[in-house]
């Protein structure tokens, strides 16, 4: 498995925490890591993720809103939710490329989420592509 997949495993996995818990995500990213088994190349790549998703979270959100309206953020699945988050933030954020994006995505649905996860998530992502450059926002590093 690619230490980039694996970081976004460690990284779903952390912001669902975060979400559901309002745990601080710096811990929870630390025992994360602690507790798989992640290249030492991925640890950067999944506290990037998580850092540059919780920074820009208020954003991403207003994001899934307007590309999915009849979706309230609240009642969207928690995995869905979060893979969403993770997904728009490489696309909109840190600029990796669409189809990358797009791929890990929806293998994070088929791994975590319902049988029609990978779906939601799919459309959901097209129509943001589509749209891309209106809700573009600049890397906070």
């Amino acid at each position: 498995m690619q230490p980039r997949h694996q970081a976004r495993i460690v990284a779903i996995q952390a912001l669902f925490e975060i979400d559901l818990t309002g745990h601080e995500p710096s811990k929870v990213l630390q025992q994360r890591l602690a507790e798989e088994e992640l290249p030492v190349s991925g640890i950067p790549f999944a506290t990037k993720l998580v850092m540059g998703v919780q920074a820009a979270l208020a954003r991403i959100d207003e994001v899934i809103q307007e590309i999915a309206p009849d979706w309230p953020i609240d009642q969207v699945a928690p995995v869905d939710r979060n893979i969403l988050r993770l997904a728009i933030y490489e696309i909109i954020v840190a600029e990796t490329p669409v189809k990358v994006v797009i791929n890990e995505a929806v293998e994070l649905a088929k791994l975590f989420g319902s049988d029609s996860s990978h779906r939601f998530i799919n459309g959901v992502l097209g129509t943001l592509v589509r749209n891309r450059d209106k809700y573009r926002i600049p890397d906070q590093e």
